[in-house]
Protein backbone atom coordinates (compact mmCIF):
# COMPACT_ATOMS: atom_id res chain seq x y z
CA UNK A 1 0.00 0.00 0.00
CA UNK A 2 1.09 3.27 -0.77
CA UNK A 3 -0.13 6.22 1.29
CA UNK A 4 0.68 8.67 -1.46
CA UNK A 5 -0.41 8.58 -4.70
CA UNK A 6 0.45 11.11 -7.63
CA UNK A 7 -0.72 10.54 -11.15
CA UNK A 8 -0.07 12.96 -14.08
CA UNK A 9 -0.53 15.99 -11.65
CA UNK A 10 -0.05 19.41 -13.37
CA UNK A 11 -0.22 22.90 -11.44
CA UNK A 12 0.59 26.16 -13.03
CA UNK A 13 0.54 29.49 -11.07
CA UNK A 14 -1.01 32.67 -12.62
CA UNK A 15 0.79 35.84 -12.46
CA UNK A 16 -0.44 38.30 -13.66
CA UNK A 17 -0.27 37.76 -17.52
CA UNK A 18 2.36 35.33 -16.98
CA UNK A 19 1.47 31.22 -16.34
CA UNK A 20 4.32 29.69 -14.54
CA UNK A 21 4.28 25.63 -14.41
CA UNK A 22 4.98 24.84 -10.65
CA UNK A 23 4.77 21.23 -11.34
CA UNK A 24 4.63 18.81 -14.81
CA UNK A 25 3.26 15.52 -15.79
CA UNK A 26 3.87 14.46 -11.89
CA UNK A 27 3.81 10.47 -10.89
CA UNK A 28 5.01 9.40 -7.75
CA UNK A 29 4.16 6.57 -5.00
CA UNK A 30 5.37 7.21 -1.98
CA UNK A 31 6.00 3.98 0.09
CA UNK A 32 4.71 3.39 3.46
CA UNK A 33 6.66 3.56 6.92
CA UNK A 34 9.36 5.52 5.02
CA UNK A 35 11.19 8.73 5.60
CA UNK A 36 10.85 10.42 2.07
CA UNK A 37 13.01 13.60 1.16
CA UNK A 38 11.90 16.21 -1.88
CA UNK A 39 14.62 17.89 -2.70
CA UNK A 40 15.72 20.54 -5.11
CA UNK A 41 17.34 24.00 -5.51
CA UNK A 42 14.55 27.15 -4.71
CA UNK A 43 11.93 27.44 -7.19
CA UNK A 44 11.93 23.63 -8.30
CA UNK A 45 8.40 23.01 -7.04
CA UNK A 46 9.03 21.25 -4.12
CA UNK A 47 7.11 23.31 -1.81
CA UNK A 48 4.34 23.13 -3.93
CA UNK A 49 4.74 19.25 -4.25
CA UNK A 50 4.21 18.89 -0.75
CA UNK A 51 1.41 21.53 -0.46
CA UNK A 52 -0.34 18.68 -2.75
CA UNK A 53 0.47 16.07 -1.00
CA UNK A 54 -1.03 17.83 2.59
CA UNK A 55 -4.28 19.43 1.11
CA UNK A 56 -2.77 22.92 1.53
CA UNK A 57 -3.23 23.22 -2.25
CA UNK A 58 -4.91 21.89 -5.75
CA UNK A 59 -3.41 20.61 -8.63
CA UNK A 60 -5.03 21.56 -11.92
CA UNK A 61 -5.05 17.94 -13.40
CA UNK A 62 -4.71 14.81 -12.74
CA UNK A 63 -5.05 12.58 -9.57
CA UNK A 64 -3.94 12.59 -6.21
CA UNK A 65 -4.67 10.11 -3.49
CA UNK A 66 -3.24 10.01 0.11
CA UNK A 67 -4.19 7.83 2.37
CA UNK A 68 -6.17 5.91 -0.01
CA UNK A 69 -8.66 9.44 -0.67
CA UNK A 70 -8.66 10.68 -4.19
CA UNK A 71 -8.67 14.03 -2.29
CA UNK A 72 -8.45 15.86 -5.44
CA UNK A 73 -12.14 15.34 -5.44
CA UNK A 74 -13.11 16.76 -1.94
CA UNK A 75 -14.80 19.74 -1.00
CA UNK A 76 -13.01 22.51 1.11
CA UNK A 77 -14.68 22.01 4.31
CA UNK A 78 -14.09 17.50 3.99
CA UNK A 79 -9.91 18.46 3.08
CA UNK A 80 -10.03 20.65 6.47
CA UNK A 81 -11.31 17.61 8.12
CA UNK A 82 -9.28 15.07 6.07
CA UNK A 83 -5.93 17.04 7.35
CA UNK A 84 -7.05 17.10 11.04
CA UNK A 85 -7.72 13.04 11.11
CA UNK A 86 -5.29 11.72 9.06
CA UNK A 87 -2.28 14.35 8.50
CA UNK A 88 0.43 15.85 10.78
CA UNK A 89 2.59 18.87 10.00
CA UNK A 90 6.19 20.09 10.80
CA UNK A 91 7.18 23.46 9.97
CA UNK A 92 10.60 25.50 9.77
CA UNK A 93 9.57 28.41 11.73
CA UNK A 94 7.54 26.06 14.21
CA UNK A 95 4.15 27.73 14.29
CA UNK A 96 3.66 26.82 17.92
CA UNK A 97 1.22 29.52 19.17
CA UNK A 98 2.66 31.74 21.63
CA UNK A 99 0.55 32.25 24.61
CA UNK A 100 0.19 28.42 25.35
CA UNK A 101 2.41 26.14 27.05
CA UNK A 102 4.36 22.65 25.89
CA UNK A 103 1.76 20.50 26.79
CA UNK A 104 -1.26 23.05 25.48
CA UNK A 105 0.28 23.12 21.98
CA UNK A 106 0.60 19.32 21.58
CA UNK A 107 -3.03 19.40 23.22
CA UNK A 108 -4.05 21.91 21.06
CA UNK A 109 -5.04 19.61 17.68
CA UNK A 110 -6.35 16.53 20.32
CA UNK A 111 -9.16 19.21 21.55
CA UNK A 112 -9.94 20.02 18.10
CA UNK A 113 -10.57 16.41 17.40
CA UNK A 114 -12.77 16.13 20.27
CA UNK A 115 -10.72 13.58 22.11
CA UNK A 116 -11.54 12.58 25.69
CA UNK A 117 -9.75 14.62 28.62
CA UNK A 118 -8.12 11.53 29.76
CA UNK A 119 -6.88 10.29 26.59
CA UNK A 120 -5.26 13.40 25.50
CA UNK A 121 -3.66 13.81 29.21
CA UNK A 122 -2.17 10.35 28.08
CA UNK A 123 -1.22 11.28 24.75
CA UNK A 124 0.12 14.49 25.84
CA UNK A 125 2.41 13.26 28.38
CA UNK A 126 3.47 10.24 26.30
CA UNK A 127 4.87 12.45 23.60
CA UNK A 128 6.53 14.73 25.74
CA UNK A 129 8.42 12.03 27.35
CA UNK A 130 9.07 10.74 23.47
CA UNK A 131 10.66 13.87 22.17
CA UNK A 132 12.72 14.72 26.00
CA UNK A 133 10.31 17.65 27.08
CA UNK A 134 8.83 15.98 30.07
CA UNK A 135 10.62 18.74 32.36
CA UNK A 136 9.47 21.38 29.92
CA UNK A 137 5.63 20.68 30.11
CA UNK A 138 4.83 24.43 31.50
CA UNK A 139 7.19 26.79 29.43
CA UNK A 140 6.12 28.47 26.66
CA UNK A 141 7.71 28.64 23.49
CA UNK A 142 9.83 31.85 23.72
CA UNK A 143 11.19 30.42 27.15
CA UNK A 144 12.61 27.76 24.50
CA UNK A 145 15.83 27.03 22.11
CA UNK A 146 14.86 26.56 18.57
CA UNK A 147 15.61 22.80 19.00
CA UNK A 148 13.03 22.64 21.54
CA UNK A 149 10.73 24.16 19.83
CA UNK A 150 11.49 21.68 17.21
CA UNK A 151 10.93 18.85 19.66
CA UNK A 152 7.31 20.36 20.92
CA UNK A 153 6.50 20.42 17.23
CA UNK A 154 7.22 16.64 16.39
CA UNK A 155 4.89 15.79 19.40
CA UNK A 156 2.29 17.94 18.19
CA UNK A 157 2.57 16.54 14.79
CA UNK A 158 1.90 12.90 16.01
CA UNK A 159 -0.56 13.96 18.42
CA UNK A 160 -3.29 12.49 16.21
CA UNK A 161 -1.33 9.70 15.49
CA UNK A 162 -1.68 10.33 11.67
CA UNK A 163 -0.17 7.81 9.61
CA UNK A 164 1.13 10.61 7.33
CA UNK A 165 3.82 13.40 8.94
CA UNK A 166 4.33 16.13 6.29
CA UNK A 167 7.66 18.50 7.16
CA UNK A 168 8.63 21.78 5.07
CA UNK A 169 12.67 22.49 5.68
CA UNK A 170 12.36 21.18 9.26
CA UNK A 171 16.10 21.81 9.99
CA UNK A 172 16.22 25.08 7.80
CA UNK A 173 16.31 27.63 10.79
CA UNK A 174 19.04 24.94 13.14
CA UNK A 175 22.18 25.11 13.24
CA UNK A 176 23.90 21.77 12.06
CA UNK A 177 24.62 20.29 15.43
CA UNK A 178 20.54 21.07 16.55
CA UNK A 179 19.24 19.67 12.80
CA UNK A 180 21.24 16.42 13.15
CA UNK A 181 19.39 15.54 16.57
CA UNK A 182 16.06 16.87 14.99
CA UNK A 183 16.90 14.51 12.46
CA UNK A 184 17.45 11.68 14.59
CA UNK A 185 14.55 12.04 16.76
CA UNK A 186 12.32 12.83 13.53
CA UNK A 187 13.52 8.94 12.19
CA UNK A 188 13.24 7.53 15.50
CA UNK A 189 9.29 8.59 15.97
CA UNK A 190 9.03 7.67 12.55
CA UNK A 191 10.29 3.98 12.82
CA UNK A 192 8.70 3.27 16.58
CA UNK A 193 5.77 4.65 15.43
CA UNK A 194 4.99 3.51 12.53
CA UNK A 195 4.50 6.58 10.32
CA UNK A 196 5.28 7.94 7.25
CA UNK A 197 7.29 11.22 6.90
CA UNK A 198 7.83 13.27 3.50
CA UNK A 199 10.08 16.53 3.62
CA UNK A 200 11.06 18.89 1.45
CA UNK A 201 14.52 19.66 2.15
CA UNK A 202 18.10 20.12 0.34
CA UNK A 203 20.08 19.79 3.57
CA UNK A 204 22.05 16.80 3.07
CA UNK A 205 21.94 15.66 6.27
CA UNK A 206 18.19 14.81 5.64
CA UNK A 207 18.95 13.18 2.69
CA UNK A 208 21.80 11.13 3.77
CA UNK A 209 19.32 9.55 6.67
CA UNK A 210 16.45 9.47 3.83
CA UNK A 211 14.63 5.87 3.03
CA UNK A 212 13.66 7.40 -0.72
CA UNK A 213 14.83 10.62 -2.31
CA UNK A 214 12.44 12.34 -4.60
CA UNK A 215 14.95 14.84 -7.04
CA UNK A 216 12.80 17.58 -8.31
CA UNK A 217 13.97 20.54 -10.74
CA UNK A 218 11.84 23.28 -13.28
CA UNK A 219 8.54 21.49 -11.54
CA UNK A 220 9.20 17.87 -13.05
CA UNK A 221 11.00 14.70 -10.85
CA UNK A 222 14.34 13.83 -12.76
CA UNK A 223 15.17 10.64 -10.49
CA UNK A 224 14.31 8.96 -7.32
CA UNK A 225 16.62 7.14 -5.04
CA UNK A 226 15.60 4.37 -2.91
CA UNK A 227 18.06 3.34 0.21
CA UNK A 228 18.72 -0.14 -1.20
CA UNK A 229 20.60 1.49 -4.31
CA UNK A 230 22.39 3.97 -2.49
CA UNK A 231 23.51 0.77 -0.66
CA UNK A 232 24.37 -0.88 -4.26
CA UNK A 233 21.61 -3.98 -3.38
CA UNK A 234 18.99 -4.46 -5.73
CA UNK A 235 15.31 -3.15 -5.46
Amino acid sequence: MYPVQLKQVMKTYHLDAIDVPALVDINLQIRANCFTVISGPSGSGKTTLLNLIGCIDRADSGEVIVADQAVHTMSDNALSDFRAQHLGFIFQNFNLLPVLSTYENVEYPLILAKVSANERKRRVLDLLDAVGLADRAENRPGQLSGGQRQRVAIARALATAPKLVLADEPTANLDSQTGEAIIALMRKMQRERQVSFVFSSHDPQVQAEADDTVFIRDGRIINIERQAEKLGAVV
